[in-house]
């Protein structure tokens, strides 16, 4: 079983490329985020000409997010419950496998500008939130992964400038706590149950060629739970998508399962 992760920056734009991904790339489930568009305008049937059934939670110009899956999906729940926040970021569906039920967690994490700002102060109260819902999530359903835009970089090799860039946005000791305490839960970040080539990144900042040089950061993640880390085989990024004209500036992670 494959799931894959993809901020595409606007599904409008991108779908053409999206559609062609799955042609390429026929995975069990796409999580997408930054969708910028409401459910209204969501391409619920030329993603079902291609085999997939979506979930959506959309929002106007921002934001967005979305399940896509080849099962029928269930117990969608939309956004942390009990947190107010009128962002569409979460989205959450169990998928059946030949094993039992899976349960994917899609988030677009909060950016949050820059430390001690309000949007800092609000990624910050979200994260808690999150961190929460998680831990009831897992009681629930042993079988989870989180995924998504965490807009962090967990460690130093998670950055092209590590020294630079260190108590900026994405490096902060705060945000990084966050994450740290994320796998204190159990969970296990994939990507880094094997060995992966040095300057593995996610994201490339349109500007200054930062694809080009490979000034880039990995913020896209995948972390699974316990009971699911046995069943890990690979976890990868692809960067062609980053090449094609237009592009989105993330790359999709590709997570495959032994399930």
């Amino acid at each position: 079983m494959q799931i894959a992760t993809w901020n595409v920056n606007s599904l409008s734009v991108r779908l053409p490329q999206v559609l062609g991904w799955l042609a390429a790339h026929p995975v069990d489930v796409l999580c997408l985020q930054e969708l910028k568009l409401t459910e209204d305008k969501f391409p619920f049937d030329a993603l079902r000409s291609t085999g997939y059934e979506a979930a959506c939670f959309g929002q106007k110009t921002y934001n967005g997010v979305a399940v896509l899956s080849r099962q029928p999906l269930t117990e969608v729940v939309r956004n942390i419950p009990g947190f107010e926040d009128e962002q569409a970021r979460v989205i959450a569906a169990t998928v059946p496998t030949p094993r039992g039920p899976l349960r994917v967690l899609n988030g677009y994490f909060v950016n949050g500008q820059a430390p001690g700002t309000d949007k800092f102060a609000y990624k910050l109260r979200w994260l808690q939130a999150l961190h929460d819902w998680v831990a009831s999530e897992l009681a629930a359903h042993p079988r989870l992964v989180l995924l998504g835009d965490f807009n962090v970089a967990p460690e130093d090799r998670d950055s092209y400038d590590p020294v630079g860039l260190a108590g900026t946005i994405h490096h902060t000791p705060e945000e990084r706590g966050h994450f740290q305490a994320l796998l204190a839960l159990g969970l296990v970040d994939a990507f880094r149950l094997f060995d992966q080539p040095d300057k593995s990144f996610s994201w490339w900042d349109y500007r200054m060629l930062g694809f080009q040089k490979n000034r880039g950061l990995r913020i896209d993640h995948m972390l699974v739970s316990p009971a699911l880390r046995p069943a890990v085989a690979a976890c990868t990024i692809d960067r062609a998508p980053r090449k094609n004209p237009q592009p989105s500036d993330h790359a999709p992670v590709v997570l495959e399962l032994t399930l």
